[in-house]
């Protein structure tokens, strides 16, 4: 039986139930990280003992699905786009958005398939947006491409925050320090195609960077979608 399916115990002496105790790993995981987060110290926030947490929630790694679950509510927008493109685009925004709120989320995502009603109700969005442009296969690898380029692209971005508050360095102030061993490196002709994009290219926020290779994963995605036979 999964925690989904679990009912839980008669909420006293203290007034306990996983929705109070999800919004408290959620809070400490805000804080903290996930390290912050463990049965003993939500039940510590709660003012509760930590064994009556275990009648709600048996293990952390429920708890985690269940965190996930509580985020994935902030990704689902209001209204759909009529527009497949627009949908897809707008669901990958909204998970970035909720990882830069919620950094943590971006540790949990991936792997298996989140099965509370919040991440199932996600699911279901991406696999509609695609529904009847091509056969059920092709919209379950395009739904899973958009998803790997959206995943790689926030944990990249969650990483280079998390390097910033640990060196204390801003990415323009790693770039000065690190400038001068990479211009010794690229002195050496060993690395011409690197030395033309650090000469050469344009640097980009992050946003516009996910921007851009969102939009360049959904055209590869359109060329993809054909309408399956009447």
């Amino acid at each position: 039986m999964t925690v989904w399916d679990r009912p839980e115990p008669p909420a006293r002496p203290v007034p306990l139930d996983r929705e109070r105790i999800v919004a408290a790993a959620v809070a400490l995981a805000d804080e903290g990280g996930l390290e912050a987060v463990s049965l003993r110290k939500v039940a510590a926030r709660l003012n509760a003992g930590p064994m009556r947490l275990y009648g709600h929630i048996s293990t952390k790694q429920e708890l985690f699905d269940l965190m996930v679950d509580e985020v994935q509510a902030e990704i689902l927008p209001e209204e759909r786009p009529g527009d497949w493109r627009e949908s897809l685009r707008l669901l990958a925004h909204r998970t970035r958005q909720a990882a830069l709120r919620h950094e943590w989320l971006a540790d949990l995502l991936g792997g298996r398939p989140a099965l509370g009603p919040n991440g199932l109700a996600v699911t279901e969005a991406k696999l509609a947006a695609l529904d009847g442009l091509a056969d059920v296969d092709t919209v379950m690898r395009a739904v899973e491409t958009v998803s790997a380029y959206v995943i790689g692209a926030v944990r990249r971005e969650i990483a280079g925050l998390r390097a910033e508050r640990a060196t204390g360095l801003s990415e323009r102030d790693w770039q000065r320090a690190s400038g001068p061993h990479v211009a010794r490196m690229l002195a050496t002709g060993r690395f011409p195609a690197l030395a033309k994009a650090v000469h050469d290219g344009t640097d980009v926020d992050a946003g516009t960077s996910f921007a851009t290779g969102l939009d360049w994963v959904l055209d590869a995605v359109a060329t993809r979608l054909t309408r399956p036979p009447a």
